[in-house]
């Protein structure tokens, strides 16, 4: 194998780094898909990672094989990279694929589980992959129905690779690049291909599992105000960032968009809660509980065995609601 060069890499690096163009060439094919699969880590991390370029030459050009007893140490930057992609495959996921029967069983773990495993492997670290979708189909069920099943399935999975992590045997590959290639496409398109059905055949559903989404991120932080309050800060940093330089730029104003379009379905939501419960918005939960015990008796399927169907659905809707308004509505203080 040749050896690689690092003004080729840089120069890979610029041209084509948020398609992993560089790391095709170092040998290093999960970090390829991984930028491939996120346009460079959102940008981001293309742009971080032209420090690390002549360590990656060094490494590539390192081609024996190393045993190692003892596994890699623990890397935060790592374990928060595989949670990052965890619930970005699993939102495609969710989008895309969400229709399909058992996609709470099968679909969404399996996509969680990938995208963690994909991160565990980067670099010359690996972990077992049998290991991380199991964790995944067992953490599944207990969400069922949910789409903030999202979390906790990332939550074990990334937990489950940590600590199944280790050293690759080789850095190199003696793999024909055209094989390689082969290979990346086809995880490429099974990726981007059921994403790309729904958005331009479905738009219609996509928003609205978009929404399910969100408005679900939503409910399970408001469980957790600061945790969601230290979420929505680190993502708007950027545009605080540009902020206090002073600048402008439309592309930042276009966060506020985005999080005026969060709140606004969360605000949505709350609002036909109080709808379905039929209680004014500053109820107490003394006065949501009244309300929700009422509606529970009014429309539990047993006693409305002559409109079953429509009681179904009305006692959902009312469970629902419940649950919603008693999250954001905090007791008062003895």
């Amino acid at each position: 194998m040749m050896a690689k060069r690092l003004l080729v890499t840089i120069a890979l690096w610029a041209l084509g780094g948020p398609a992993g163009l560089h790391h095709l060439y170092l040998g290093r094919d999960n970090h390829a898909l991984l930028w491939m699969l996120t346009m460079g880590g959102f940008g981001i991390g293309w742009l971080w990672e032209l420090w690390l370029l002549p360590g990656w030459v060094v490494q590539a050009n390192n081609t024996l094989e190393t045993h190692r007893d003892r596994p890699p140490p623990l890397s935060p930057v790592r374990f928060l990279g595989q949670a990052l992609v965890g619930i970005y495959f699993g939102l495609v996921a969710f989008i895309g694929l969400s229709t399909l029967p058992g996609f709470y069983f099968v679909a969404l773990p399996l996509a969680v589980g990938l995208g963690v495993h994909l991160v565990s492997g980067v670099g010359n670290q690996a972990s077992d992959l049998q290991a991380t979708l199991m964790a995944a189909f067992i953490t599944a069920p207990i969400f069922y129905g949910r789409p903030v099943a999202i979390f906790p399935i990332t939550l074990t999975t990334s937990v489950t690779a940590q600590r199944r992590r280790r050293y690759k045997a080789s850095r190199g590959t003696s793999e024909k690049l055209s094989a390689r290639l082969y290979r990346l496409g086809l995880a490429y398109l099974a990726f981007t291909t059921p994403l790309a059905y729904c958005a331009f055949y479905n738009t219609a559903a996509t928003v609205n599992y978009v929404a399910s989404a969100i408005g679900a991120t939503l409910d399970w932080l408001s469980v957790f105000p600061s945790l969601g309050s230290a979420l929505e800060s680190v993502l708007l940093l950027p545009y605080h960032a540009w902020r206090m330089l002073g600048l402008s730029g439309s592309y930042f104003q276009e966060w506020e968009k985005v999080f005026a379009f969060v709140h606004s379905i969360q605000s949505e939501r709350q609002r036909m809660a109080f709808k379905v419960l039929g209680i004014h918005d500053d109820a107490t939960r003394e006065e949501i509980s009244k309300s929700y015990r009422e509606q529970v008796k009014l429309w539990h399927p047993d006693h409305n065995q002559h409109r079953a169907e429509e009681a179904e659905r009305r006692f959902i809707e009312v469970q629902a609601a419940y649950e919603l308004l008693m999250q954001t509505r905090k007791p008062k203080p003895a």
